[in-house]
């Protein structure tokens, strides 16, 4: 198979499955067994987009959570949250069809996480405090020095 017929196959499962009501207009392919489509109003979960559904897949199928060596094809241009778990993923290339500029067109707008990302933690939107620190410093403690991690 070829870059276009994967990405047909990501715009197929978008339209397809937004036409069934699984969620939005995004499809993606992970050329290694994974393919995922948007089913965040069919599953009440706002993380269930084509990019991590396919990636959940993916690594179901190739038991790893690491998809080095794969490439993943998606309807549309990765919104903050999917493209933190390609990079999270190992995934070694992205091709994309429409962009987040034409997802803002039609109501799916990531510009206010774009926004937020680079923002200091006391300026964002949602307001965000730190407690417990030491608590919790203390099991980084133990995974630093746990011989038997595996690391990620």
């Amino acid at each position: 198979m070829t870059h276009i017929d994967f990405m047909r196959r990501a715009i197929e499962l978008s339209r397809q499955n937004m036409r069934q009501g699984a969620g939005g207009p995004f499809g993606a392919v992970i050329v290694r067994n994974g393919e995922g489509w948007n089913k965040v109003t069919s599953s009440h979960d706002p993380t269930a987009h084509a990019e991590v559904t396919a990636i959940r897949e993916a690594c179901r199928q190739v038991k790893d959570f690491s998809l080095k060596d794969s490439i993943i094809y998606t309807s549309c241009e990765p919104c903050p949250m999917c493209l933190a778990a390609i990079y999270w993923a190992r995934i070694d290339r992205i091709y994309y069809a429409n962009t987040r500029q034409q997802a803002a067109d039609i109501q799916f707008d990531d510009s206010l996480i774009y926004d937020e990302i680079p923002k200091p933690i006391d300026r964002r939107l949602i307001p965000t405090e730190q407690i417990l620190n030491a608590e919790a410093l203390a099991v980084f403690k133990e995974w630093d020095e746990k011989s038997d991690k595996i690391r990620y």
